[in-house]
């Protein structure tokens, strides 16, 4: 019996499936209800094709990806370690798993079926991707935000990218087995929300800002009222009182949007017990630092900042988007903000690397630390006697003498201003 080389055959086994696929496709939007997968795979049986039931089923899963999933890209979605998908080209799909990014073996056959699965997400999310709007990001229902551009803009064709929000939130204790701290920082951050000490979360993109802010959120008192602002959601804590409020763009016209500091706003008025931004990247700091100023503690978000040391200057840039120079925004966030918390990807995974107080110093405003990774672990940095009184923390916690979790003293140095 002839047989065709493993190309061919891969190359015949996809006409195939674009043969059937196109087939289902007609077959499931003829009908006048939704295009569920039970339709899905009705089309596929009553299409004539012999594939077995193990055939079957996987045709069904295929081409119910094609049409109400991401395609090709599912396989890699369906991995609960994958965070982030991206497409550089129809031959080169990346993912990342926690440790870096990875080539993915997923291949596209051509550019136009990448375009094609761009142009139907971005259609699923309400926006449209074509010449004149270029570049969209939009969220879709199931945990996906989608990030789409379009040549000429992207040289190189049809660019996607893909953010996957996980329904299942780590606990404190998760995070900590997967040596994202040790427990003596787990103690500390158990305490910054237990006594409502005001936080921003600093770090790279994908150093794990988001999971980490979603775990401490679930750790709120069960009767306090938590009001999320975000320009995508993702953020999804564990805790029975969550509002979330989303950004929105523009019509055509360019009415109707609504951004974080419209939205800000709006949340002064729902009564928040915690009032967090999911992300600080614009005019809407100054609103939070408004809003964290008029006694609504234990509030924040997270913010883009290579290191906790860079956040002050980060803020100044921020604030000077709203108008507000930088005197006006040390004067802010020096009775706004209490404690900041970077994290950072290694190549062993995501970790805190710095816990840190706000303070006024002789040479400005800086990020003190109290606790932060060194070779040996984490260290006592200067501020650890202030920020162990402000979360009257146990004395065995105070002056850790144990090195079994990688705690070490140092010495503290002097010319720390009293944060407001």
């Amino acid at each position: 019996m002839n047989r065709l080389p493993d190309p061919a055959r891969r190359r015949h086994s996809r006409r195939l499936d674009s043969v059937l696929l196109e087939t289902v496709r007609e077959s499931v939007l003829a009908g006048s209800g939704p295009v569920t997968p039970s339709t899905v795979a009705a089309a596929v049986q009553a299409s004539g094709r012999l594939l077995g039931a193990a055939g079957a089923l996987e045709a069904a899963e295929s081409i119910n990806a094609e049409l109400n999933g991401l395609g090709p890209l599912q396989q890699l979605a369906r991995d609960p370690a994958v965070t982030d998908i991206f497409v550089n080209s129809p031959d080169s799909v990346w993912v990342d798993r926690g440790q870096g990014l990875e080539r993915s073996t997923v291949r596209f056959d051509q550019e136009q079926q990448v375009r094609s699965l761009a142009s139907r997400l971005i259609s699923a999310g309400g926006r449209r991707l074509d010449d004149g709007s270029p570049c969209v990001d939009v969220r879709l229902n199931g945990g996906y935000r989608i990030h789409a551009v379009l040549p000429p803009i992207s040289t190189a064709g049809t660019l996607l990218s893909i953010r996957i929000r996980r329904e299942e939130v780590f606990t404190l204790e998760e995070l900590r087995d997967l040596s994202m701290f040790p427990e003596h920082v787990e103690v500390v951050l158990r305490a910054i929300m237990a006594r409502k000490l005001s936080f921003l979360i600093s770090g790279a993109t994908g150093s794990g800002k988001t999971t980490l802010l979603s775990t401490l959120l679930g750790l709120s008192g069960p009767t306090e009222r938590l009001v999320l602002i975000e320009d995508a959601a993702e953020l999804n804590p564990v805790h029975p009182h969550v509002v979330t409020l989303e950004s929105r763009h523009g019509n055509l016209e360019g009415g109707g949007a609504l951004d974080l500091g419209d939205l800000v706003r709006q949340a002064l008025r729902m009564r928040p017990d915690r009032l967090i931004v999911g992300e600080c990247r614009g005019a809407e700091v100054r609103e939070l630092l408004t809003a964290l100023n008029t006694g609504h503690t234990g509030g924040g978000g997270t913010i883009h900042a290579n290191t906790a040391e860079a956040v002050p200057a980060r803020l100044v840039a921020l604030g000077a988007l709203a108008g507000l120079n930088a005197e006006a925004v040390r004067l802010q966030v020096s009775s706004a903000l209490d404690v900041v918390i970077h994290v950072e990807r290694t190549h062993l995974g995501r970790k805190v690397a710095s816990v840190g107080v706000l303070a006024d110093t002789n040479e400005g405003q800086r990020v003190v630390a109290a606790l932060r990774r060194g070779p040996s672990g984490m260290e006592h940095g200067p501020a650890w006697p202030e920020l162990a009184a402000r979360l009257a923390l146990e004395p065995a916690y105070k002056d850790v003498a144990a090195t079994e979790d990688g705690l070490h003293a140092s010495t503290p140095s002097t010319g720390i201003g009293q944060n407001a």
